[in-house]
Protein backbone atom coordinates (compact mmCIF):
# COMPACT_ATOMS: atom_id res chain seq x y z
CA UNK A 1 0.00 0.00 0.00
CA UNK A 2 1.11 3.90 -0.57
CA UNK A 3 1.85 5.61 2.57
CA UNK A 4 3.73 8.79 3.41
CA UNK A 5 6.52 8.01 5.95
CA UNK A 6 9.44 9.80 7.54
CA UNK A 7 12.38 7.66 8.88
CA UNK A 8 14.39 11.11 10.13
CA UNK A 9 13.35 14.22 11.99
CA UNK A 10 13.64 17.53 9.75
CA UNK A 11 11.73 19.40 7.43
CA UNK A 12 9.05 18.25 4.84
CA UNK A 13 11.39 16.98 2.10
CA UNK A 14 11.83 14.05 4.62
CA UNK A 15 8.68 12.99 3.94
CA UNK A 16 8.35 9.74 1.07
CA UNK A 17 5.67 8.25 -0.14
CA UNK A 18 6.53 5.08 -1.03
CA UNK A 19 5.21 1.37 -0.55
CA UNK A 20 4.95 -0.50 2.43
CA UNK A 21 3.26 -3.53 3.85
CA UNK A 22 -0.67 -3.26 4.29
CA UNK A 23 -1.08 -3.92 7.99
CA UNK A 24 -3.32 -6.54 9.75
CA UNK A 25 -5.48 -5.78 12.10
CA UNK A 26 -5.03 -7.91 16.03
CA UNK A 27 -7.66 -8.99 18.27
CA UNK A 28 -8.88 -5.35 19.41
CA UNK A 29 -8.08 -3.75 16.00
CA UNK A 30 -10.44 -2.27 13.54
CA UNK A 31 -8.73 -2.11 9.40
CA UNK A 32 -9.86 0.64 8.02
CA UNK A 33 -9.27 1.94 4.38
CA UNK A 34 -8.79 5.35 4.52
CA UNK A 35 -9.85 8.18 2.59
CA UNK A 36 -8.93 11.00 4.19
CA UNK A 37 -6.45 12.19 7.02
CA UNK A 38 -6.00 15.43 8.61
CA UNK A 39 -2.28 17.01 9.83
CA UNK A 40 -2.04 18.68 12.80
CA UNK A 41 0.69 21.12 15.04
CA UNK A 42 1.26 17.80 16.76
CA UNK A 43 2.58 16.35 13.89
CA UNK A 44 4.90 18.94 12.99
CA UNK A 45 6.50 18.39 15.97
CA UNK A 46 7.17 15.08 15.66
CA UNK A 47 8.33 15.59 12.01
CA UNK A 48 10.78 17.82 13.11
CA UNK A 49 11.62 15.95 16.47
CA UNK A 50 10.70 19.71 18.50
CA UNK A 51 10.77 20.60 21.15
CA UNK A 52 13.73 18.26 21.27
CA UNK A 53 11.50 17.06 24.49
CA UNK A 54 9.42 14.84 21.95
CA UNK A 55 12.70 12.80 21.30
CA UNK A 56 12.30 11.57 24.54
CA UNK A 57 8.98 9.76 23.26
CA UNK A 58 10.19 8.96 19.62
CA UNK A 59 13.81 8.59 19.62
CA UNK A 60 16.90 10.92 20.37
CA UNK A 61 18.64 10.83 17.12
CA UNK A 62 15.81 9.71 14.90
CA UNK A 63 12.82 7.76 15.24
CA UNK A 64 12.86 4.48 16.39
CA UNK A 65 10.06 3.19 14.11
CA UNK A 66 9.47 4.88 10.32
CA UNK A 67 6.28 6.31 11.00
CA UNK A 68 3.60 7.59 8.83
CA UNK A 69 2.21 10.91 8.81
CA UNK A 70 -0.63 12.12 10.28
CA UNK A 71 -3.05 10.58 13.22
CA UNK A 72 -6.57 12.29 12.33
CA UNK A 73 -8.50 9.98 9.73
CA UNK A 74 -12.12 9.19 8.26
CA UNK A 75 -12.51 5.73 6.08
CA UNK A 76 -14.72 2.64 6.01
CA UNK A 77 -14.05 -0.55 7.95
CA UNK A 78 -12.70 -3.12 5.73
CA UNK A 79 -11.96 -6.12 8.33
CA UNK A 80 -12.05 -6.34 12.43
CA UNK A 81 -10.41 -8.51 14.86
CA UNK A 82 -12.15 -10.51 16.39
CA UNK A 83 -12.69 -8.56 19.86
CA UNK A 84 -13.97 -5.98 17.99
CA UNK A 85 -17.39 -5.27 19.02
CA UNK A 86 -18.64 -2.37 17.73
CA UNK A 87 -17.74 -1.86 14.23
CA UNK A 88 -18.14 -4.32 11.20
CA UNK A 89 -16.57 -4.20 7.80
CA UNK A 90 -18.28 -1.00 5.59
CA UNK A 91 -19.06 0.88 8.55
CA UNK A 92 -17.85 4.76 7.82
CA UNK A 93 -15.42 5.75 10.51
CA UNK A 94 -13.28 8.66 11.94
CA UNK A 95 -11.07 9.14 15.00
CA UNK A 96 -7.07 8.69 15.62
CA UNK A 97 -4.64 6.55 14.56
CA UNK A 98 -3.11 6.22 18.55
CA UNK A 99 -4.07 8.01 21.38
CA UNK A 100 -0.11 10.00 21.02
CA UNK A 101 2.60 9.38 19.03
CA UNK A 102 3.97 6.83 20.93
CA UNK A 103 5.41 4.02 18.45
CA UNK A 104 3.87 0.51 18.74
CA UNK A 105 6.79 -1.87 19.89
CA UNK A 106 4.95 -4.64 18.23
CA UNK A 107 4.77 -3.25 14.64
CA UNK A 108 7.55 -2.25 12.00
CA UNK A 109 5.96 1.24 11.18
CA UNK A 110 4.18 3.46 13.39
CA UNK A 111 0.65 4.04 12.43
CA UNK A 112 -0.35 7.14 11.08
CA UNK A 113 -3.65 8.51 9.13
CA UNK A 114 -1.89 9.46 5.59
CA UNK A 115 -1.63 5.62 4.05
CA UNK A 116 -4.00 3.44 1.90
CA UNK A 117 -5.23 1.47 5.19
CA UNK A 118 -4.68 1.86 8.72
CA UNK A 119 -5.29 -0.26 11.89
CA UNK A 120 -6.56 1.29 14.77
CA UNK A 121 -7.82 0.44 18.27
CA UNK A 122 -11.51 0.15 18.18
CA UNK A 123 -11.52 2.99 21.16
CA UNK A 124 -9.92 5.43 19.08
CA UNK A 125 -12.93 5.18 16.16
CA UNK A 126 -16.15 6.49 16.22
CA UNK A 127 -19.43 6.08 13.59
CA UNK A 128 -18.34 9.03 11.11
CA UNK A 129 -21.30 11.62 11.26
CA UNK A 130 -23.80 10.94 8.13
CA UNK A 131 -23.69 14.67 7.11
CA UNK A 132 -20.01 15.16 6.79
CA UNK A 133 -17.98 14.01 3.69
CA UNK A 134 -14.90 11.94 4.79
CA UNK A 135 -12.46 14.84 4.49
CA UNK A 136 -14.50 16.78 6.79
CA UNK A 137 -15.21 13.68 8.91
CA UNK A 138 -11.15 13.63 8.76
CA UNK A 139 -10.75 17.69 10.49
CA UNK A 140 -12.56 16.75 13.40
CA UNK A 141 -10.67 14.44 15.64
CA UNK A 142 -7.86 15.80 17.66
CA UNK A 143 -8.85 19.89 16.91
CA UNK A 144 -12.19 19.54 17.71
CA UNK A 145 -11.73 17.35 21.80
CA UNK A 146 -9.23 19.84 21.97
CA UNK A 147 -12.02 22.67 21.88
CA UNK A 148 -14.38 21.10 23.30
CA UNK A 149 -12.10 19.96 26.63
CA UNK A 150 -10.26 23.48 26.84
CA UNK A 151 -13.94 25.10 27.07
CA UNK A 152 -16.20 23.19 28.71
CA UNK A 153 -13.71 20.98 31.43
CA UNK A 154 -10.48 23.67 31.77
CA UNK A 155 -12.58 26.46 30.74
CA UNK A 156 -15.62 25.75 32.66
CA UNK A 157 -17.86 27.30 30.18
CA UNK A 158 -21.14 29.00 30.89
CA UNK A 159 -24.14 30.79 28.85
CA UNK A 160 -24.38 34.33 28.76
CA UNK A 161 -20.07 34.39 29.24
CA UNK A 162 -18.13 36.81 27.65
CA UNK A 163 -15.57 34.27 25.74
CA UNK A 164 -12.53 35.03 23.72
CA UNK A 165 -11.11 33.26 21.39
CA UNK A 166 -7.54 34.19 20.25
CA UNK A 167 -6.66 31.83 16.99
CA UNK A 168 -10.55 31.97 16.56
CA UNK A 169 -9.62 30.87 12.24
CA UNK A 170 -7.12 28.23 12.93
CA UNK A 171 -7.94 24.30 13.38
CA UNK A 172 -8.94 24.33 17.17
CA UNK A 173 -9.99 28.49 16.61
CA UNK A 174 -12.33 27.48 14.52
CA UNK A 175 -13.98 24.31 16.39
CA UNK A 176 -13.69 26.73 19.51
CA UNK A 177 -15.78 29.24 18.40
CA UNK A 178 -18.83 27.29 17.30
CA UNK A 179 -18.80 24.91 20.71
CA UNK A 180 -18.57 28.19 22.78
CA UNK A 181 -21.12 29.46 21.04
CA UNK A 182 -23.42 26.11 21.43
CA UNK A 183 -23.07 26.63 25.05
CA UNK A 184 -24.56 30.04 24.97
CA UNK A 185 -21.87 32.00 24.94
CA UNK A 186 -21.09 35.57 23.87
CA UNK A 187 -18.41 34.65 21.35
CA UNK A 188 -15.15 37.43 20.44
CA UNK A 189 -12.83 35.76 17.77
CA UNK A 190 -9.38 37.13 17.05
CA UNK A 191 -7.77 36.49 13.85
CA UNK A 192 -6.00 38.53 10.99
CA UNK A 193 -8.15 40.30 8.56
CA UNK A 194 -8.55 38.05 5.44
CA UNK A 195 -10.08 35.53 7.91
CA UNK A 196 -13.07 38.12 9.60
CA UNK A 197 -15.25 37.09 7.55
CA UNK A 198 -15.20 33.60 7.66
CA UNK A 199 -14.79 33.85 11.55
CA UNK A 200 -18.22 35.77 11.66
CA UNK A 201 -19.72 33.40 9.67
CA UNK A 202 -19.47 30.35 11.90
CA UNK A 203 -20.88 32.41 14.94
CA UNK A 204 -18.86 34.92 16.48
CA UNK A 205 -20.54 38.15 17.58
CA UNK A 206 -17.55 39.92 17.60
CA UNK A 207 -14.63 39.39 15.45
CA UNK A 208 -11.37 41.55 16.20
CA UNK A 209 -8.79 41.86 13.52
CA UNK A 210 -5.18 41.55 15.39
CA UNK A 211 -3.80 44.01 12.96
CA UNK A 212 -5.70 46.91 13.78
CA UNK A 213 -6.71 46.46 17.26
CA UNK A 214 -4.78 44.57 20.52
CA UNK A 215 -7.44 43.26 22.31
CA UNK A 216 -5.28 42.99 25.72
CA UNK A 217 -5.14 46.96 25.48
CA UNK A 218 -9.01 47.81 24.89
CA UNK A 219 -10.27 47.57 28.38
CA UNK A 220 -12.06 44.56 27.47
CA UNK A 221 -12.67 42.13 30.10
CA UNK A 222 -13.82 38.80 29.60
CA UNK A 223 -14.97 35.86 31.20
CA UNK A 224 -12.81 33.06 29.49
CA UNK A 225 -9.89 33.47 27.25
CA UNK A 226 -8.81 30.31 24.94
CA UNK A 227 -5.44 31.38 23.86
CA UNK A 228 -3.95 29.33 20.81
CA UNK A 229 -1.42 32.16 20.23
CA UNK A 230 1.43 33.07 21.61
CA UNK A 231 0.70 36.11 23.96
CA UNK A 232 2.19 36.23 27.10
CA UNK A 233 0.83 35.95 30.44
CA UNK A 234 0.76 39.46 31.46
CA UNK A 235 -0.77 40.79 28.39
CA UNK A 236 -3.61 37.86 28.47
CA UNK A 237 -4.56 38.53 32.06
CA UNK A 238 -4.92 42.31 31.15
CA UNK A 239 -8.12 41.00 29.50
CA UNK A 240 -9.59 38.54 31.91
CA UNK A 241 -12.09 39.49 34.06
CA UNK A 242 -10.87 39.75 37.72
CA UNK A 243 -12.19 35.97 38.51
CA UNK A 244 -11.98 34.83 34.63
CA UNK A 245 -9.95 31.90 33.69
CA UNK A 246 -7.12 31.81 31.39
CA UNK A 247 -7.04 28.44 29.18
CA UNK A 248 -3.32 28.02 27.62
CA UNK A 249 -2.94 25.90 24.51
CA UNK A 250 0.07 25.19 22.97
CA UNK A 251 3.37 27.78 22.63
CA UNK A 252 6.01 28.43 20.57
CA UNK A 253 8.14 26.43 18.66
CA UNK A 254 10.77 25.93 20.91
CA UNK A 255 14.04 23.95 20.49
CA UNK A 256 13.33 23.02 24.24
CA UNK A 257 9.83 22.81 25.94
CA UNK A 258 8.01 24.56 23.98
CA UNK A 259 5.01 26.01 24.94
CA UNK A 260 5.83 24.02 28.44
CA UNK A 261 7.37 27.17 29.74
CA UNK A 262 4.23 29.52 29.32
CA UNK A 263 2.36 26.16 30.39
CA UNK A 264 4.38 25.72 33.86
CA UNK A 265 4.20 29.91 34.76
CA UNK A 266 0.81 29.65 34.47
CA UNK A 267 0.33 27.07 37.11
CA UNK A 268 2.91 28.41 39.31
CA UNK A 269 0.97 31.92 39.19
CA UNK A 270 -2.10 30.63 39.49
CA UNK A 271 -2.65 29.81 42.82
CA UNK A 272 -1.96 33.24 44.15
CA UNK A 273 -4.28 35.58 41.82
CA UNK A 274 -7.57 35.73 42.10
CA UNK A 275 -8.01 34.70 38.08
CA UNK A 276 -7.51 30.86 36.82
CA UNK A 277 -4.32 30.16 34.51
CA UNK A 278 -4.64 26.63 33.38
CA UNK A 279 -2.11 24.90 30.92
CA UNK A 280 -3.65 22.61 28.73
CA UNK A 281 -3.18 19.02 27.67
CA UNK A 282 -6.15 17.33 25.10
CA UNK A 283 -6.72 13.86 26.29
CA UNK A 284 -8.36 10.82 24.21
CA UNK A 285 -12.16 10.34 24.55
CA UNK A 286 -14.53 8.44 22.41
CA UNK A 287 -17.36 9.58 25.06
CA UNK A 288 -15.98 13.43 23.47
CA UNK A 289 -15.86 12.02 20.35
CA UNK A 290 -19.89 11.16 20.19
CA UNK A 291 -20.29 14.83 21.91
CA UNK A 292 -18.27 16.22 19.09
CA UNK A 293 -21.04 14.34 16.41
CA UNK A 294 -23.92 14.97 18.36
CA UNK A 295 -23.09 18.78 18.07
CA UNK A 296 -22.25 18.33 14.51
CA UNK A 297 -25.54 16.31 13.57
CA UNK A 298 -27.67 19.09 15.62
CA UNK A 299 -26.68 21.57 12.41
CA UNK A 300 -24.56 23.50 15.33
CA UNK A 301 -20.36 22.38 14.12
CA UNK A 302 -19.28 22.25 11.37
CA UNK A 303 -15.42 21.50 10.58
CA UNK A 304 -13.74 24.44 8.05
CA UNK A 305 -11.38 22.94 5.49
CA UNK A 306 -8.90 25.60 4.45
CA UNK A 307 -6.57 23.11 1.81
CA UNK A 308 -7.00 20.23 0.21
CA UNK A 309 -3.80 17.85 -1.12
CA UNK A 310 -3.83 14.62 -2.66
CA UNK A 311 -1.25 11.92 -0.83
CA UNK A 312 1.63 12.45 -3.35
CA UNK A 313 1.65 16.42 -1.75
CA UNK A 314 2.43 15.28 1.56
CA UNK A 315 5.30 17.63 1.57
CA UNK A 316 3.31 20.96 0.18
CA UNK A 317 0.66 20.10 3.00
CA UNK A 318 3.23 20.35 5.82
CA UNK A 319 4.64 23.26 4.53
CA UNK A 320 1.29 25.15 4.37
CA UNK A 321 0.49 23.80 7.90
CA UNK A 322 4.11 25.33 9.15
CA UNK A 323 3.31 28.37 7.38
CA UNK A 324 0.75 29.13 10.78
CA UNK A 325 -2.18 30.55 8.47
CA UNK A 326 -3.97 28.21 7.58
CA UNK A 327 -7.82 28.58 7.75
CA UNK A 328 -9.22 25.87 9.68
CA UNK A 329 -8.02 22.56 8.74
CA UNK A 330 -5.80 21.00 6.18
CA UNK A 331 -6.98 17.39 4.88
CA UNK A 332 -5.07 15.17 2.72
CA UNK A 333 -7.43 13.13 0.16
CA UNK A 334 -5.98 9.34 -0.11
Amino acid sequence: MKAVIYDTYGSPDVLEVTEIGQPEARDDQVLVRVRAASVNPADWHFMRGLPYLVRMINGLRRPRKATVLGSDLAGQVEAVGKNVTRFRPGDEVFGRTRAAHRPDRRTEVATGGCAEYACVSEDLLGLKPASLTFEQAAAVPLAALTALQALRDKGGVQPGQKVLINGASGGVGTFAVQIAKSFGAEVTGVCSAPNVDMVRSIGADQVIDYTQQDFTKSGQRYDLILDNGDRSLPDLRRALARKGTLVVIGGSAGRWIDGLGRANKARALSPFVSQRLRPFLTKWSKQDLHAVSDLIEAGKVTPVIDQTYPLSQAREAMRYLEGGHARGKIVIIV
